[in-house]
């Protein structure tokens, strides 16, 4: 599975950006797909994961704000994030595994399969 994501870019505080992660080489219908990011000095963090069955998931820090979708036909998983703030600014990766259980969906080390990332810069 190759993940390809996009849509990162400046956005000024309480700004909206929706990334996108395209998926080829499988369809991931039965996957866990999830976003994760890392900012300037930190470790890497869970932000949303969507199931294979639909079951979606956040980070507290992005509930409310953030939300994760998926489009199994264009093999594409879409993180909308609405009012931004600094401290969202970060590389944004996409994630997939097809053998996750429930409890390792926050956990980086667990997915076999990983984007390239996108820089989110949120200015204030």
């Amino acid at each position: 599975v190759q993940l390809q994501a996009s849509g990162g870019g400046l956005v000024q505080a309480g700004g909206s950006l929706r990334l996108s992660c395209a998926a080829s080489g499988s369809t991931f219908s039965r996957y866990t797909l999830s976003w994760f990011r890392q900012g300037p000095g930190k470790d890497r963090e869970f932000v949303a994961a969507i199931r294979y069955n639909s079951h979606t998931y956040y980070a507290d820090s992005v509930k409310g704000r953030f939300a994760i979708s998926s489009d199994n036909a264009k093999n594409t998983v879409y993180l909308q994030m609405n009012s931004l703030q600094p401290e969202d600014t970060a590389i944004y990766y996409c994630a997939a595994d097809s053998s996750l259980i429930l409890s390792s969906i926050q956990l980086y080390d667990q997915y076999d399969y990983w984007g390239q990332g996108t820089q989110v810069t949120v200015s204030s």
